[in-house]
């Protein structure tokens, strides 16, 4: 019985070798090749606009292209289990966010991968302000007024968003919960949907990041009522922070980083990081970057980690007090 056991295990160190030799050798001369980059939403969301505002100064870095792919649907989960899948070699590498990494898992328990298992956490590129932003139809034009109108008229409203268990789904939750109002959930393939379809005037309500918001709110085409950000943005000095308005748990930031699969080499991680790092250092990416409120941040993978497992926990706890489910 020893000796089969020993030989099972020779044989499995056996067949494992050549695997980590391969790894090693691929490290060693990453990248050889252009490296993918996915965003697991539709193109015109904040993930979109960071991905593609980094990815060209990371490919000069890395001395290959670095290609954007937007694969959307499933709150984000289906570009995240597409880079999961992948071989761990730094080729295919994705965008992480709340929805990706904490959101979505809190609300699916059957969405197909442990975010503190499955991915390899890299770099946080950034911390994003988010905005709850109405369309000029609606009946208010300050935290006060919507707060009235929506205790007035419960049910009324809609709200949309980037997909069911993204950070807009379950940070919307959040402040419902608290703040003792309800609107009807319309979720998207993507924050650039959901945008398109509250500047149309289709849904009347959308909680969103603030560079894919942004630009809609400086034309006119979008009311904003209360950010999620430390303090008043230079971009909206009259628009109050959830804090100022009795709601500190839900004044909660974005991030946007990158993670490769699980079994990545630490070589390659290491080179991804530096290369973000370095375009980070870039006067232009930084500025326009911080012109959408962002604030940089450029963190170590152990310091992210600890990001995503906090952001996880709250929103756990967000599934558990709504009763929400995928339904």
């Amino acid at each position: 019985m020893q000796r089969t056991r020993l030989s099972l295990l020779l044989g499995a160190l056996a067949l494992s070798l050549p695997l980590a030799t391969t790894l090693g050798a691929q490290a060693q001369g990453y990248p050889n090749k252009p490296v993918r980059l996915i965003v697991p939403f539709a193109p015109g969301g904040t993930t979109d606009i960071v991905a593609r505002i980094v990815s060209e100064k990371m490919g000069a870095s890395l001395g290959q292209q670095v290609i954007v792919e937007n694969k959307a649907g499933g709150g984000g989960s289906i570009g995240a289990l597409e880079m999961i899948k992948s071989p761990p070699d730094g080729y295919v590498l994705g965008m992480a966010t709340v929805s990706t990494t904490a959101a979505n898992p809190a609300i699916n328990p059957r969405i197909g991968y442990n975010p503190a298992v499955d991915f390899v956490p890299i770099i946080n590129i950034a911390a994003t302000p988010n905005v709850i932003a109405v369309h000029p139809s609606f009946p208010a034009r300050d935290y006060k007024s919507f707060i009235a109108e929506l205790k007035k008229n419960p049910g009324k409203y809609s709200y949309a968003s980037s997909g069911t268990g993204g950070i807009g789904h379950l940070q919307t939750e959040l402040f419902k919960s608290l703040a003792g109002v309800f609107m009807t959930h319309i979720p998207y393939r993507g924050a650039g949907p959901a945008l398109n379809d509250t500047v149309a005037g289709q849904v009347t309500v959308i909680f969103d990041n603030m560079p894919s918001a942004l630009p809609f709110i400086k034309d006119g085409r979008l009311i904003p009522i209360v950010v999620a950000a430390p303090g008043r943005l230079a971009q909206l000095p009259n628009v109050p922070t959830f804090k100022e308005v009795g709601l500190e748990p839900v004044n909660r930031m974005a991030y946007y980083g990158v993670l490769a699969p699980k079994g990545t080499p630490k070589d390659v991680v290491d080179k991804v990081a530096a290369s973000v790092k370095k375009a980070l250092e870039d006067p232009a990416v930084r500025s326009r970057i911080e012109g959408t409120g962002s604030l940089i941040v450029g963190n170590t993978p152990e310091q992210f980690a600890a990001q995503m497992k906090a952001e996880l926990e709250v929103y756990k706890q967000v599934v558990i007090n709504q009763k929400l489910t995928l339904e």
